[in-house]
């Protein structure tokens, strides 16, 4: 049989193939909607791998879980006569190796981590290549428009939701300068912060002591601007240098 006759086409959307890709639909509808809320935890607390990195992991994961469940279905039903070697090494071999190029991507700086989902958008990618090449089409196409929207919009929808951004700050004191940590303590909650637990970090050279630490938000409208925390800390006692940065890891 031609690979081109009109009934090997119409093979790839007989009923019982566009039922089956229902229900690979409904599942990942279901893996999107608990990977988003795993995700928001992450989120919530300033992490660099939020909402959207394990919205589309946990989805792109569940759509080759269960295409895998369904393998007579595969090219049409015609699997038998199209293949001669077993398509899930290749598949395999392809999620491998697109997880290495995603790594690649992920850029790290400090306690600042970007690349996260754009790295979980190319595996994801990965995911519908190989859902179209088995045949499993309209699948491919709603894991498609929901890969995208997820990109799209789910980072409005973290901005709406509470959380608790992060800031790095690296105070660099005088010499001969011993600052109080309650002080500091009290400047950042003025600012609606709060030092991270176990975060705190302090080395001295040259009787010069810098202070690194994470201050935590109480909330995602509580804490002042990147500008306010720094007109603010010019006027601190015995600082001579600082630094403030996002901290996302």
């Amino acid at each position: 049989m031609s690979a081109f006759q009109f009934e090997s086409l119409a093979s790839y959307w007989t009923a019982p193939e566009v039922f089956t890709n229902v229900v690979v639909i409904f599942n990942m509808l279901g893996a999107l909607a608990l990977g988003l809320v795993v995700g928001y935890e992450r989120s919530y607390h300033g992490r660099a791998a939020g909402m959207r990195t394990y919205g589309l992991v946990c989805m792109a994961a569940c759509a080759l879980t269960v295409v895998a469940g369904y393998p007579h279905f595969w090219y049409g039903g015609q699997i038998a006569s199209t293949t001669g070697a077993d398509p899930t090494r290749v598949i395999q071999g392809i999620i491998t190796g697109v997880g290495f190029l995603g790594a690649g991507v992920i850029m790290h700086e400090g306690l600042n981590i970007s690349g996260l989902t754009t790295a979980a958008s190319i595996w994801a990618a990965s995911a519908i290549g190989i859902m179209v090449g088995i045949g499993f089409y309209a699948s491919s196409i709603a894991l498609t428009l929901l890969t995208a929207a997820c990109m799209m919009w789910v980072s409005t929808l973290e901005k709406w939701l509470p959380s608790r951004p992060a800031v790095l700050i690296v105070l660099q004191f005088q010499r001969h300068f011993f600052p109080n940590e309650e002080t500091l303590r009290h400047i950042a909650d003025a600012h609606g912060f709060e030092i991270a637990s176990g975060s705190m970090s302090i080395s001295s050279k040259y009787d010069q002591q810098e202070w690194r630490f994470v201050a935590t938000a109480l909330n995602n409208h509580s804490g002042s601007t990147m500008s306010q925390l720094s007109s603010g800390l010019t006027t601190l006692e015995g600082v001579e240098n600082f630094s403030l940065s996002h901290a996302r890891n």
